[in-house]
């Protein structure tokens, strides 16, 4: 079965422009994302889709896979199932999108969404959680899951939940912006009309819950960290000067 690993990138950031191109160690933070992911036992491959020649050229300089994907994409789901179409994937090939603002990212994280799809003929689709730090419990920018018995999701929201309306030993879970998906789901997943829910949360995980699809939760014990801001960019500099 092909598992393939699929970076989506981009220069156009509005929070922190050139982002993919950053400077951590004297590599660009796309390339240190890319060797992260070919970490992962699972992947069989690792590319990066991009619409900017740039960030290929940065990718191919240190050996790694990159493909010109379109400017139009509104979403990285977008621009991930462009470039499964454009690599040929069988239906049953599994897709891993991987974000390309993680340089921190854990190949465990990816290996387990995986392990999911293939011991499940029948799902679709994986993610991962971890345990919510209590500073970020009403953080909107902090997304949280709730998952039935199965570790299927029930809901996502940048709210805190469940709510303590009692005391509870029900964790606050954090979830992760890694997607594990079978390329036939991938593609029908970008064909989905946008739902009530994923506007309002302005979350597009909730488009697959909306229109009647399982995504199982993979459980890891913490999350990398996203670069977001230049602070966030400087930390992922000193953790990776100590050896993160």
């Amino acid at each position: 079965m092909d598992v393939v690993g699929i970076i989506p990138a981009r220069l156009a950031a509005t929070r922190l422009p050139n982002k993919p191109l950053a400077d951590i160690g004297g590599k660009p933070m796309i390339v240190h994302v890319w060797r992260r992911a070919r970490k992962a036992a699972s992947l069989q491959e690792v590319w990066v889709a991009t619409p900017d020649v740039a960030i290929v050229e940065a990718v191919e300089r240190e050996g790694g896979k990159a493909l010109l994907t379109s400017q139009q994409h509104r979403t990285g789901t977008d621009r991930v199932a462009e470039a499964a179409r454009l690599l040929g994937l069988p239906p049953e090939a599994i897709v891993v999108n991987i974000q390309g603002d993680e340089p921190l990212l854990e190949a465990e994280s990816i290996d387990r969404m995986v392990q999911l799809l293939q011991a499940d003929p029948a799902l679709d689709m994986a993610s991962v959680m971890c345990p919510c730090p209590k500073e970020s419990l009403d953080d909107p920018a902090c997304v949280k899951v709730v998952c039935g018995r199965n570790g299927d999701a029930l809901y996502f929201s940048r709210s805190r939940i469940p709510y303590p309306r009692q005391e509870s030993s029900v964790p606050v879970m954090q979830h992760m912006g890694l997607y594990a998906y079978r390329n036939r789901f991938l593609q029908l997943f970008t064909t989905l009309e946008p739902t009530p829910l994923e506007c309002t949360e302005s979350l597009e995980q909730l488009r697959a819950l909306e229109w009647g699809y399982r995504i199982r939760m993979a459980r890891v014990e913490k999350a990398s960290i996203a670069v977001d801001t230049p602070e966030d960019l400087e930390r992922v500099r000193q953790l990776l000067a100590l050896g993160a």
